[in-house]
C-alpha cells in the first residue's frame, strides 16, 4: 500500500517538474519573441525597478534583468575555457574516474581520445557509481564506454537561449564548444545557463570560490588573470585597452598577453599604457595564473631586481 502511495508521489512530483521546465521554456521564448507584448511590458517594468517605491525586491529585479539580458548572451560569453576543463581519457578506469569525480566537485565529465580537441562523449557520476556499486568486483575492468553518454557539439556564437532549448529536446545537458576547425574552445552544462537568470548555484559540495582580485595594505592589488577587465576598469578608474581592443580582450590575463606580445615569465613586470605595473606572481608556459598590480605608477620593465627588459606599452 505504501509503495503505491509512494510511487503515486513520485508520479506527481515529475510530472509537476516536468510541468515548471515546460512552463519556463513557454516563457522564456515569448519573451524573446521580437515585438511581443510581454517583452514590451517586462522592458517598462525594467524601466522602474530603479523606483525606492517599486513592489519588486532584490532578487526579483535581479532575475529579470538577468532574463532580458540571457536572449542576447553567446555561448563564448560563459563557457569555462579550454584550460578550466576537467575531461577524463577514454582508456581512463572506473577507480580513476571517480578519482577525477571526487577532486573535481563536478558531476559530469568529458571523455576525450587523446588530447582534448577529441573529445567523444560524457560520463556522469550517478552512472559511474551505480556500475562501481552493482560490479565492485569486476568494475576496474570494464570499459568506460559502458557509462558513456552523447554531448553536444556548438559554436561559440550561438545563443544561450538556443542551447537552452536544444538541451532541452535532446535531454542531453554538457555542450562542447567548437571552433571552426574542429577544437575544444570551452564548455557548458545546462547548470551554467540557468545561474545566468538566477545566479549562482551552490550545493553542499561546492567550494567557495577564491576572491578573483584582493586590495593589499598599500593599495596594491593581488588578482586572478581571470579578472574580467571591466571590473579591473571600474576600480582603477582607467581604460586600459584601445578601443579597437575591447572586444578583443576580457581578462586581465588577456590583456597582459596583448601588452607583452608573448606568455610572461613568472617575476616579470609588464607596464602598461597607463605607466602602471603587473608582476606576474604565479603561472606556467602557457598561462599567467596571479598577478601583483601596483598602483604606483613606474617606467621600466625588469623580470626581476637584477635584470632589465624592454619597456612593453599598449601605445
Amino acid at each position: 500500500m505504501n509503495t503505491e502511495y509512494n510511487s503515486k508521489e513520485k508520479e506527481d512530483e515529475d510530472l509537476q517538474s516536468r510541468g515548471t521546465r515546460s512552463g519556463l521554456l513557454s516563457w522564456l521564448k515569448e519573451i524573446f519573441t521580437p515585438h511581443n507584448t510581454l517583452k514590451n511590458s517586462l522592458d517598462e517594468v525594467v524601466d522602474e525597478l530603479e523606483d525606492e517605491e517599486s513592489s519588486f525586491g532584490a532578487e526579483e529585479r535581479s532575475i529579470i534583468k538577468n532574463t532580458l539580458t540571457f536572449r542576447n548572451k553567446r555561448v563564448d560569453d560563459i563557457m569555462v575555457p579550454r584550460t578550466d576543463i576537467i575531461a577524463v581519457e577514454a582508456t581512463s578506469t572506473f577507480n580513476e574516474v571517480m578519482d577525477v569525480f571526487v577532486k573535481g566537485t563536478t558531476s559530469r565529465l568529458p571523455v576525450y581520445r587523446d588530447t582534448l580537441d577529441e573529445v567523444i562523449a560524457m560520463v556522469h557520476i550517478k552512472d559511474a557509481f551505480r556500475e562501481l556499486v552493482i560490479n565492485d568486483d569486476s568494475v576496474n575492468k570494464r570499459s568506460l564506454s559502458s557509462i558513456q553518454r552523447p554531448i553536444l557539439f556548438v559554436p561559440p556564437s550561438m545563443k544561450l537561449f538556443d542551447l537552452l532549448t536544444k538541451m532541452q529536446a535532446t535531454h542531453i545537458h554538457m555542450a562542447l564548444v567548437v571552433d571552426e576547425y574542429g577544437g575544444t574552445d570551452g564548455l557548458l552544462t545546462i547548470e551554467d545557463l540557468v545561474e545566468q537568470i538566477v545566479g549562482d548555484i551552490e550545493d553542499e559540495h561546492d567550494e567557495a570560490e577564491a576572491d578573483l582580485l584582493k586590495e593589499l595594505p598599500g593599495g596594491d592589488l593581488i588578482a586572478d588573470s581571470r579578472l574580467p577587465i571591466g571590473e579591473l576598469e571600474d576600480l582603477l578608474g582607467l581604460d586600459l585597452l584601445p578601443d579597437d581592443q575591447d572586444d578583443d580582450v576580457d581578462t586581465l590575463g588577456g590583456l597582459l598577453f596583448t601588452i607583452a606580445g608573448y606568455i610572461p615569465e613568472v617575476g616579470e613586470i609588464i607596464i602598461d599604457k597607463n605607466r602602471l605595473s603587473y608582476k606576474i606572481m604565479e603561472g606556467d608556459g602557457r598561462r599567467i595564473k596571479t598577478v601583483l598590480i601596483c598602483r604606483k605608477k613606474v617606467g621600466v620593465i625588469h623580470k626581476d631586481s637584477e635584470q632589465t627588459h624592454q619597456q612593453n606599452v599598449i601605445s
